[in-house]
C-alpha cells in the first residue's frame, strides 16, 4: 500500500510541475538520493509520456529466470545452477514494459557506486593507513560485484538488440582528470588520475569493450570481423571523473534518455499499444 501511495504522489507531482523539477525541487541539491528513488521517478515520466504502455519495477532478477531466457536462446545454456534463491539486485532495480504479445522486456537497469573517500579524509585532515600517516588509500575491490550484474543482466538480454544498464560512478577511486585538495593546515595533495594504486575505472570499462564512457550505449553494436558478425552488449558508464557527487537531476536525464532508447529499439514489438487510439 505504501508503495501504491508513493507511486500516485510522485504521478500528481509530475502532472502538477509538467515533469521532474517539481518532483525533486530541494532534493535535486542533495547527492545521497538513492537510485532506485530515481527509477521510480523515472517509471512514473514513462507513464506520463506512454500512457499506453504498461510498465513495472522490479528490485531484482532470480538465476532461475535468467537461465529461462538463456535457454530460450539455445537449449544448452542456463543449465547451471547450484544455489536455488540465488539472483542479483541492482542498485536501481529494473524498470520494464510490456510488449504486443504480453512479455515484459527490460527497459532500464541502474546502478550507483561510490568508490573512494581521499577527497573527503583529505579536507577533514584525516590520514590513513595502517599506521594512519598516508595520505591516499589504495583503492578497494568494492565495485567487482558490478561486473557479475552487469554479466547476468546481459545473460538476461542475449536475445534483444539493446542493453539498457547505466552505471553511475563518484568517488575518488575514478577520476579521469588530476586533482589538487587542500588539507585544513594548508598543505596540497595531488591525485593524480591515472595512478594504477588510486584508479578503478579501467576494471571497469570491461564492461563496456573500452568504448567512451558518459555515453549512452543501450543500443547494441555490431561488428564485423572476417566473416563473422559479433553482438557487443555495453554497459553505459558514467562518472563525474573529479570527485564530485552527482546531481539528482543529471541522472534522472540520463536514466530517462536510456529508457527512451530502449523504447526506439522495442518500437517494433510495441507497435499495436503506441498506434492504439
Amino acid at each position: 500500500m505504501a508503495k501504491k501511495n508513493q507511486s500516485s504522489r510522485l504521478t500528481r507531482q509530475h502532472k502538477d510541475s509538467h515533469g521532474v523539477v517539481g518532483i525533486f525541487g530541494e532534493e535535486a541539491k542533495l547527492h545521497d538520493m538513492a537510485v532506485g528513488k530515481i527509477s521510480h521517478s523515472i517509471i512514473e515520466r514513462l507513464k506520463l509520456d506512454y500512457p499506453q504502455l504498461s510498465f513495472r519495477y522490479r528490485t531484482g532478477i532470480d538465476k532461475k529466470e535468467i537461465n529461462e531466457a538463456l535457454k530460450k536462446v539455445d537449449p544448452e545454456l542456463g543449465q547451471t545452477l547450484f544455489v536455488e534463491n540465488a539472483g542479483i539486485i541492482p542498485d536501481g532495480g529494473i524498470i520494464e514494459v510490456k510488449d504486443d504479445n504480453g512479455n515484459w522486456r527490460v527497459v532500464l537497469v541502474s546502478e550507483a557506486k561510490h568508490q573512494g573517500k581521499d577527497i573527503e579524509n583529505i579536507k577533514r585532515g584525516v590520514l590513513v593507513g595502517r599506521n594512519e600517516d598516508q595520505d591516499l588509500m589504495a583503492a578497494g575491490n568494492a565495485i567487482e560485484r558490478s561486473h557479475k550484474n552487469i554479466s547476468e543482466i546481459a545473460n538476461f538480454m542475449l536475445a534483444e538488440s539493446h542493453f539498457p544498464y547505466v552505471l553511475f560512478l563518484e568517488g575518488s577511486n575514478f577520476l579521469t582528470e588530476t586533482i589538487n585538495v587542500t588539507r585544513p593546515d594548508g598543505r596540497i595533495v595531488t591525485l593524480e588520475y591515472d595512478s594504477g594504486t588510486l584508479n578503478r575505472l579501467d576494471r571497469l570499462t570491461a564492461a563496456n569493450y573500452g568504448m567512451r564512457i558518459n555515453t549512452n550505449l543501450c543500443k547494441n553494436k555490431f561488428v564485423k570481423h572476417n566473416d563473422k558478425m559479433i553482438m557487443l552488449q555495453a554497459a553505459s558508464i558514467y562518472t563525474q571523473g573529479n570527485g564530485g557527487s552527482w546531481i539528482i537531476k543529471d541522472m534522472f536525464d540520463v536514466m530517462l534518455e536510456i529508457s527512451k532508447t530502449s523504447l526506439q529499439v522495442l518500437g517494433r514489438d510495441l507497435f499495436e499499444q503506441l498506434t492504439k487510439k
